[in-house]
């Protein structure tokens, strides 16, 4: 069977990032891409313009059009933006899957198994544009517990941590520690933004009675292209695909990497806009 896999994020009209890039990265990794929309944003490869989030009514007609006939086997939120549009998706997992899920896959209340979600905590874009509203960090915070996975980049994992960005591997580590103990979920400290020839990523669990499970790493030359834009969110968006398809988040991470040195050498076939260019999710 081909998992179904729903993105709850907002817009890219340039198709590099966002649900767009979800849904390309769905479909490269095997599983059915789904969508829905938090928030509508005029951006282009140089930057965000504006945003425009539709009202949080419309947003909870999307997410129950959708489970209410669509068995969800993971999904992947991105762009959330407000603490309103968080609350409201928190709600609407609460009330169909529980909170208290996770990777042990516990049935739901209907008998169900509750999808695997992953976590893009987006904050901060590549172009350094903010796309959460500071006021909605704590709500965020709070929603993280939901979590399977947590996929921030160095900026981003430095705010859950309370931090300044992280200047080594380290601190990088013992950040994703931090995080992961806070909310008892696996976090990807991922090594994109730490500007080394060679780019470790690494998937960070949390202590289990007092032990912590062996970190496990993967290290790829860094590709010298301006085409990254959009990457966290396909990052994200493969990890949740792999996972419903029955792999390990060690065998995802092997995957992704794989998948994503040829996807930004790839992006070269592409040419789309003027800034900082979309991956090619299809190398």
């Amino acid at each position: 069977m081909i998992p179904n896999i729903l993105s709850i994020a907002g817009t890219d009209p340039t198709g590099g990032a966002g649900i767009q890039a979800d849904l390309k990265s769905f479909a490269a990794h095997g599983g059915y891409g789904m969508c829905v929309v938090t928030a509508l944003v005029a951006q282009n490869t140089q930057g965000v313009r504006e945003i425009h989030a539709p009202p949080v009514q419309f947003l909870r007609a999307q997410l129950d059009a959708v489970s209410e006939d669509v068995t969800v086997h993971a999904a992947k939120t991105g762009m959330l933006g407000t603490a309103e549009i968080i609350e409201t998706v928190s709600d609407w997992w609460d009330t169909n899957y529980g909170n208290e899920g996770r990777s042990s896959r516990a049935k739901t209340r209907t008998g169900a198994v509750a999808p695997v979600l992953v976590v893009d905590p987006v904050m901060v874009a590549t172009s350094g544009d903010r796309l959460l509203e500071a006021e909605a960090e704590q709500s965020l915070i709070e929603f993280l517990h939901r979590a399977d996975l947590i996929t921030p980049n160095v900026p981003e994992l430095a705010i859950l941590a309370s931090a300044e960005p992280a200047a080594s591997s380290t601190e990088l580590i013992s950040q994703a520690q931090q995080v992961a103990d806070a909310h008892h979920t696996v976090v990807l400290a991922k090594g994109g933004h730490m500007g080394a020839p060679t780019v470790t990523d690494t998937l960070v669990f949390p202590a289990d009675h007092g032990t912590r499970p062996e970190a496990y790493s993967v290290s790829t030359p860094r590709i010298e292209t301006p085409n990254t834009h959009g990457t966290g969110c396909s990052v994200s968006a493969a990890f949740a695909t792999l996972r419903a398809r029955g792999l390990s988040w060690e065998q995802s991470l092997d995957r992704v990497k794989e998948w994503m040195q040829r996807a930004l050498i790839g992006a070269e076939q592409l040419d789309v806009g003027q800034g900082n260019g979309p991956i090619n999710h299809f190398p």
